[in-house]
C-alpha cells in the first residue's frame, strides 16, 4: 500500500558540514566592510563571515554537486556538471547559463561578464544580467587544454590562459584576438595568481614549481620548488611583507620571502587532505584556507619570523562517521567517532559549542619523540569502533571510553579538556590477536566494562586505571566474539551477550553467572533503557528482541528489517524503539502495542542513531555521509496520530536534512538591493496591524472635549496690534492655507453656502460607495490632529451639513478595516469617537443598527482570535522561562 513518509518525524538541519574539495570563493561587502568565505557542501553552498566563521546563508540545492565556485560584488557563480546558477543573497538562484557539452570546471567573474571553460576546450564569455553568449572560444585539448584562468590587474578586456601542456595564452574578450603565447616551463599549468604588483604573476605548476613572471616582459623574475607535490593554491599577501603561500595535496602550506627568494616558514598538516583553496585577505595578515577534509581555517600572520598561527577553525569529520551518542542530559551536545579516527561533539544549539576531542595517540611519550624519526602517521590511534560515555563525574576523571579497530586496549577521554585521557585499559595476560569489541560505562560513573572478541568481560576503575576483575570461569565469559555489554542503574547487574547465541545476567560485584538465555540468532548489538529495564538486542537474522530485565523474558518480538540492523535507541520514556538498518529504513516501534508505527526510507544507508534524552532530536549517520542529520520529534510540537502499520506498508523517501531542491527565477540585484527588505503590509488573516501613528494622534479622541476644556485660557486671547496680512490655514499635519471664497465680503454674516461646503474627506467617502476602496479617505484622516478629526466626524451627520449615507459609509470603511487586519488601533479609535458623537441618531435608524450589529460581531470575533494568540504566546514564554530557570 502506498505510503506518504514519516508521521512521527521530519528533517531539520544537517550538522558538521563545512567545506569539500572545491576550492573556496572570497568576497568583500562594501556595506558590511566585512569578508565573507563561500565553500561548497555537495549540492549547495554554505557563506560563512571570516571574522568570527559563523553561518551566514546556506543555498538552495541544485539538482547535482557542485564542482567550481566564483563569487563577484553581488551573484555566487556556482557550477554543476555543464550547467552554471548564479545566486543572489547567497540563497537564491537568478540565472542559468547553459551552454557548455562537457563539464564546467574553471569560472571567472570580470566586470558585467562571466568567462567559463569546460573539459572539452570550450571558453565561453557570458553576459551576467542577460544570460547570453557573448564570445565563445575553442581550444584543442591536446594541444592546449586550459587548466588555469586569470584577468590580469589594469589589464582591460584581457584574460590569461593556462594550460596542462605548460604554455600561456593572453586573449582579448572583447575582440577575440590571441595577443600573446607564452612558451611556458616544460610543466604543467595548475594555478595562475595575480600579485600585487602590476604586470606580475604567480604559475603553480604540476611539477611543485613557482614561478614568477613578467608578462608584459615575458621574464621569469624568479621561481622556487615545493617538495610536495603540484602546486594546489597560489595566493599573495598584501598587507605588506612580500610573502608568497603555496599549498600541496598533501596539506602542507608553505610561505616563500619573495625579496629574499627563500623559504620563511612551512606549515604541515595544515590540513589532512589536499589544500584546495588558500587566499590572503586583502590588506590583512590573515590567510583563509579549505579543503576536502571538511575544515575551513583563518591563519593569523603574527608570529615572528613571519610565522602564521591558526586564529579560527570550522572542522567536521573527514571520513563518514560511524557511531554517535548524545552526551548529556540536556540532549545539545552528540558525541561523534568517525573513519578519520577523530572523536568529536557537535552541538545542536551553535557550532561555537562544538569540541574536537582530536586524535588518538599511541602513546604520550612516543608523541614527544615524533621529531626525532616517528612519522605523524605512525602515532595514531585507528579508528573508533566503539564507546561509551557518562557525564556523571566527568568533572574529577576521564567520563568516555572507547575501543579502536584491530587494537585490544581502549583509550580514555576527557570531555571537558577535549584531549584523550592517561589510561589505556588492557586486559593482563591477554591472548594475541584480541580485540576489544563493545564497552560500557556504569551509571555512577566509576567503573568501565570491557568485552573482547576473546569472549572475555573485564573491569576496570576509571580513576586509577587499574583492572578489577573479569567476568566467568577461567576468565571468559563467553565463547566466542563479545557484542554488547550493559549495566543496569543501581550496579547490581551486568549483562553480556555474544557470537555464542547467548544473553548471560551476572552480579555486577561478585561477578557470578545468575542466568543466560538463549536466543533465537546470534546477536549483533544491544541496547538498554536503564529507567525502564528494557534491553533490545539486534540479531543477525534482521528481526529485534526486547528482554525485560526484571523478570528476564523475552516480552516483544519484531521484524520486519530486510538488511542487518546497524543501531537502535529508546526514546526517553522507553515507549519507542528507533532502529537504522542497511535496507535504508528507519523504523519506529512501539513496544507497549508491540507494532512499527513510523517507517520511512532515505537516500543512503543510515549506521548508527541516537534520540537525545529530551526527546526532541533524533540524529542519524549514514553511509558515505560526512555530516550528522537532525530529524524533529513531530509529537513534541501537537498531536501526532499513531497507527499500528500493516506488514506489506511500503515507506516512502525522505529527503535528507538540508538537500531540499528550491528553484526561483528572479532578476540580479544590485548589492545595495539586496539588503533592503520591503515588509508585508499584512502578514496573515489571522493577524492585525498597527498604524504606527504616534499615540497621542489617536489615543486622546474620547477626552478631547476634557482636554480642550482643561487647556481653555483664562484670558481671552487679545488680538495683534497691527498685521499686514493675515492668511488663514486649515488644520491637519501638513499646513496649507484657506482658499478665499467669491462669498467673502466685508459683512460679518456668513452665507449659508460657506457653511454647506463639503470637505475632501467626505467627497472621497462619498466615491469610494462606487469605488468599494476606502484606502483615500482613510489616508486623509491619518493626516488629520485630533481636533480636525473629530469636527470630520461631527460633519457626517445632517445637522453638521452630512447625510444619513454618510453614516453608513463610514461604518462600511471601520468594518473594511477590521476586516483587513491594518491599522487596528486606528479603527478603535475612530469607531470610539463616531459613537459618541452620533450612536443617539443612530439608534433611531434600522439600517444603521443592523451594521452595527454586524460591526460588533466582526468585533468580538476579531478580538477572541487576537486573545488566543496572546495567551499562546505568554504560555510558552512562561514555560520557557521555566526551562531555563
Amino acid at each position: 500500500m502506498p505510503a506518504g513518509g514519516s508521521s512521527l518525524f521530519s528533517g531539520f538541519r544537517v550538522l558538521g558540514l563545512y567545506s569539500n574539495h572545491v576550492p573556496h570563493a572570497l568576497r568583500y561587502h562594501l556595506k558590511h566592510r566585512e569578508f565573507y568565505v563561500v565553500t561548497a557542501v555537495g549540492r549547495s553552498f554554505h557563506t560563512f563571515n571570516v571574522n568570527r566563521l559563523g553561518i551566514v546563508a546556506v543555498s538552495n540545492s541544485l539538482p547535482d554537486d557542485i564542482t567550481c565556485l566564483a563569487a563577484d560584488r553581488m551573484l555566487v557563480f556556482a557550477a554543476t556538471g555543464r550547467l552554471i546558477s548564479a545566486f543572489a543573497r547567497n540563497k537564491e538562484v537568478v540565472m542559468h547559463y547553459n551552454g557548455h557539452e562537457q563539464e564546467v570546471r574553471l569560472l571567472l567573474p570580470l566586470g558585467d561578464q562571466l568567462i567559463s571553460a569546460d573539459s572539452g576546450g570550450d571558453v565561453i564569455v557570458w553576459d551576467v544580467q542577460s544570460g547570453e553568449v557573448y564570445l565563445r572560444l575553442h581550444f584543442d585539448p591536446a594541444t592546449f587544454d586550459v587548466s588555469a584562468m586569470m584577468h590580469p590587474s589594469t589589464y582591460l578586456n584581457k584574460v590569461l590562459l593556462g594550460s596542462s601542456q605548460g604554455a600561456l595564452q593572453l586573449w582579448n574578450i572583447k575582440t577575440s584576438k590571441l595577443l600573446f603565447t607564452f612558451a611556458g616551463w616544460s610543466a604543467g599549468v595548475t594555478v595562475l595568481q595575480q600579485s600585487p604588483a602590476v604586470d606580475v604573476v604567480g604559475v603553480g605548476t604540476a611539477t611543485g614549481r613557482i614561478i614568477i613572471h613578467n608578462i608584459r616582459l615575458d621574464e621569469t623574475l624568479m621561481s622556487f620548488t615545493q617538495d610536495w607535490g603540484p602546486i594546489t593554491s597560489l595566493s599573495f599577501r598584501t598587507d605588506g611583507p612580500p610573502t608568497v603561500a603555496s599549498g600541496s595535496p598533501q596539506g602542507h602550506i608553505a610561505f616563500w620571502d619573495l625579496e629574499r627568494r627563500q623559504l620563511i616558514t612551512q606549515h604541515r598538516h595544515a590540513h589532512r587532505t589536499s589544500i584546495a583553496g588558500a587566499t590572503f585577505l586583502q590588506g590583512e595578515p590573515i590567510l583563509v584556507t579549505n579543503g576536502a577534509d571538511n575544515a575551513i581555517k583563518v591563519w593569523i600572520f603574527d608570529q615572528e619570523g613571519g610565522g602564521a598561527r591558526l586564529l579560527r577553525i570550522r572542522q567536521g569529520h573527514s571520513a563518514p562517521p560511524t557511531t554517535i551518542h548524545h552526551h548529556g542530559n540536556d540532549g545539545k551536545n552528540i558525541l561523534s567517532a568517525g573513519q578519520d579516527g577523530t572523536l568529536q561533539s557537535f552541538s545542536t544549539v551553535h557550532e561555537r559549542f562544538n569540541k574536537n576531542l582530536g586524535h588518538g595517540s599511541v602513546n604520550k611519550k612516543k608523541e614527544k619523540k615524533k621529531k626525532k624519526g616517528l612519522t605523524y602517521e605512525e602515532l595514531r590511534l585507528p579508528a573508533i569502533t566503539a564507546f561509551s560515555s557518562s557525564v556523571t563525574r566527568q568533572s574529577d576523571w576521564d567520563g568516555i571510553v572507547a575501543c579502536h579497530r584491530d587494537r585490544l586496549a581502549t583509550t580514555t577521554w576527557n570531555y571537558q579538556r577535549c584531549t584523550m585521557g592517561a589510561h589505556h585499559l588492557q586486559p593482563p595476560g591477554s591472548r594475541r590477536g584480541a580485540i576489544a569489541t563493545a564497552v560500557n560505562i556504569t551509571s555512577c560513573g566509576n567503573f568501565a566494562v570491557i568485552g573482547s572478541s576473546c569472549g572475555r568481560v573485564d573491569v576496570y576503575n576509571l580513576q586509577s586505571g587499574l583492572h578489577r576483575g573479569c567476568y566467568g570461569d577461567d576468565e571468559k565469559a563467553h565463547n566466542g566474539v563479545v557484542r554488547g555489554i550493559a549495566t543496569d542503574t543501581l550496579n547490581q547487574l551486568t549483562l553480556t551477550t555474544g557470537s555464542d547465541w547467548l544473553l548471560k545476567f551476572w552480579r555486577f560485584k561478585s561477578k557470578k553467572l545468575e542466568e543466560e538465555m538463549k536466543l533465537n540468532a546470534a546477536p549483533a548489538s544491544m541496547k538498554l533503557h536503564r529507567e525502564s529495564g528494557m534491553l533490545a538486542l539486534a540479531l543477525d537474522d534482521f528481526t529485534l528482541v526486547v528482554v525485560d530485565i526484571e523478570t528476564r523474558r523475552v516480552v516483544r518480538k519484531f521484524a520486519g528489517h530486510h538488511g542487518n540492523i546497524n543501531d537502535m535507541t529508546f526514546s526517553p520514556d522507553g515507549r519507542w524503539l528507533v532502529t537504522v538498518a542497511m535496507d535504508c529504513t528507519i523504523r519506529t516501534w512501539d513496544l507497549p502495542s508491540g507494532s512499527l508505527v513510523d517507517c520511512f526510507l532515505v537516500a543512503t544507508a543510515p549506521v548508527s542513531v541516537s534520540l537525545s534524552p529530551t526527546g526532541d532530536f533524533l540524529a542519524t549517520a549514514h553511509v558515505d555521509s560526512l555530516g550528522l542529520y537532525l530529524w524533529t520529534n513531530k509529537s513534541l510540537c501537537g498531536p501526532v496520530g499513531l497507527r499500528p502499520l500493516p506488514a506489506d506498508y511500503q515507506p516512502a523517501v525522505e529527503t535528507l536534512p538540508g538537500v531540499t531542491v528550491e528553484e526561483t527565477e528572479q532578476e540580479v540585484n544590485s548589492e545595495e538591493e539586496e539588503d533592503v527588505y520591503q515588509s508585508a503590509e499584512q502578514l496573515g488573516a489571522e493577524l492585525v496591524t498597527l498604524s504606527l501613528l504616534p499615540e497621542s494622534r489617536w489615543k486622546s479622541l474620547l477626552h478631547l472635549d476634557e482636554i480642550k476644556k482643561r487647556n481653555k485660557p483664562v484670558a481671552p486671547p487679545a488680538a495683534p496690534a497691527a498685521a499686514p496680512f493675515f492668511l488663514p490655514t486649515v488644520p491637519g499635519l501638513t499646513p496649507r492655507f484657506a482658499t478665499q471664497t467669491e462669498h467673502e465680503t466685508q459683512s460679518k454674516v456668513l452665507n449659508w453656502g460657506v457653511l454647506s461646503q463639503r470637505s475632501d474627506f467626505i467627497c472621497t467617502l462619498e466615491s469610494a460607495l462606487t469605488t468599494g476602496s476606502f484606502d483615500q479617505p482613510l489616508r486623509l484622516l491619518k493626516d488629520c490632529g485630533p481636533a480636525a478629526l473629530s469636527v470630520e466626524l461631527n460633519s457626517l451627520a445632517p445637522e453638521g451639513g452630512g447625510a444619513r449615507e454618510l453614516l453608513l459609509v463610514f461604518i462600511q470603511m471601520i468594518d473594511s478595516m477590521l476586516a483587513s487586519g491594518r491599522d487596528f488601533d486606528l479603527a478603535h479609535a475612530y469607531l470610539a469617537l463616531f459613537l459618541k458623537r452620533h450612536l443617539r441618531s443612530l439608534s433611531q435608524d434600522a439600517t444603521a443598527m443592523e451594521a452595527l450589529n454586524h460591526l460588533s460581531s466582526r468585533l468580538e470575533k476579531g478580538w477572541a482570535e487576537l486573545q488566543a494568540s496572546f495567551d499562546q504566546s505568554l504560555c510558552l514564554l512562561s514555560y520557557t522561562k521555566s526551562a531555563l530557570l
